[in-house]
């Protein structure tokens, strides 16, 4: 999954741990990332955490998507933070699943996101 996704990559999101549910990914804010009040565009945090999250719910080897997501912005991130997103299996019921990510720089919480998954076929 990683060698093919291209908006990861593009955005150098790395992945650290990946299975059972679970999963850790990290970003570096740049300066393309970085709104017009000097802070970290929302957009581009929670499409880490939702990176992370994808990971996670695909560990588990069906082919999953996101069936809709939420984020609270708790702390702003500026540019050369490093963004660390760690996401963790709530519950699985039938093919849907609820997933629960924290995005941090350093001990600080910059955001939490809820996604919920939907498994839609066999693992490729």
């Amino acid at each position: 999954m990683l060698e093919t996704d291209e908006a990861a990559r593009s955005l150098g999101i790395t992945l650290s741990e990946f299975g059972d549910g679970r999963a850790i990914a990290s970003m570096r804010v740049t300066a393309q990332m970085v709104n017009g009040h000097a802070i970290a565009h929302g957009g581009f945090v929670f499409l880490l955490a939702d990176t992370a999250f994808a990971y996670a719910c695909n560990s588990r080897g069906p082919v999953t998507v996101a069936a809709g997501a939420e984020v609270s912005f708790v702390a702003a991130a500026k540019l050369g933070d490093l963004l660390v997103a760690t996401a963790e299996e709530r519950t699985l019921f039938g093919r849907n699943g609820i997933y629960d990510v924290t995005v941090r720089r350093e001990d600080t919480v910059i955001a939490e996101f809820r996604g919920r998954s939907r498994s839609i076929g066999e693992a490729k």
